[in-house]
């Protein structure tokens, strides 16, 4: 086997596995998402959560490609979607291919899903009331990569909130749910 064929042929293997752990992704986001079975991608996650937990699944497929004009396949799932008032951990688990972060921001008036983004295909996240965006760790950081986890626990009042990804472009293909503390 000369050089290049074996080049070519860790190329072709890499990109089944590619293909293999984007299959994967969809069967979370086919119905599966937010259950223990995405939470046994990762051996990393908090020992003991505080207060009510919710599992939040992050996932991709489709164009990687970044840019205002192109159409990304991203998902935010939270599960439970309702919670009581109190201490919530949201625990983060990125089922794709791409980084990403999770944030939490009392819902805009106008409704979830309305926030301008920039330039930079971000919105503004001074409003945010905490982050999930450390691998393998609580708080904020450079981003959850593929098959890591994050956690955050914060203490909510009763109201509408929005939980969303602010990687570049990702909040404005979609990466966003609506989220409610009674």
């Amino acid at each position: 086997m000369t050089r290049s064929t074996a080049r070519l042929s860790v190329i072709i293997g890499s990109i089944g596995l590619l293909s293999l752990l984007t299959i994967a992704g969809v069967g979370f986001t086919q119905g599966h998402i937010g259950d223990e079975r995405a939470q046994s991608l990762t051996s990393c996650g908090p020992t003991q959560p505080s207060g009510t937990v919710v599992h939040v699944t992050l996932s991709d497929r489709g164009n990687v490609m970044m840019g205002a004009s192109t159409l990304m396949m991203v998902s935010l799932y939270a599960s439970p979607s309702t919670v009581p008032s109190g201490n919530v951990t949201f625990v983060a688990t990125n089922v794709g291919g791409l980084t990403h972060e999770f944030l939490v921001l009392p819902a805009p008036r106008d409704g979830v899903g309305t926030r301008a983004t920039g330039v930079n295909g971000k919105i503004n996240e001074s409003t945010s009331l905490g982050e999930a965006s450390t691998s393998c760790g609580r708080g904020a950081g450079s981003g959850i990569s593929p098959g890591t986890t994050s956690w955050v626990t914060l203490h909510l009042s009763p109201g509408n909130y929005e939980l969303l990804c602010d990687e570049p472009w990702h909040y404005a293909n979609g990466m966003y749910q609506g989220f409610t503390v009674q």
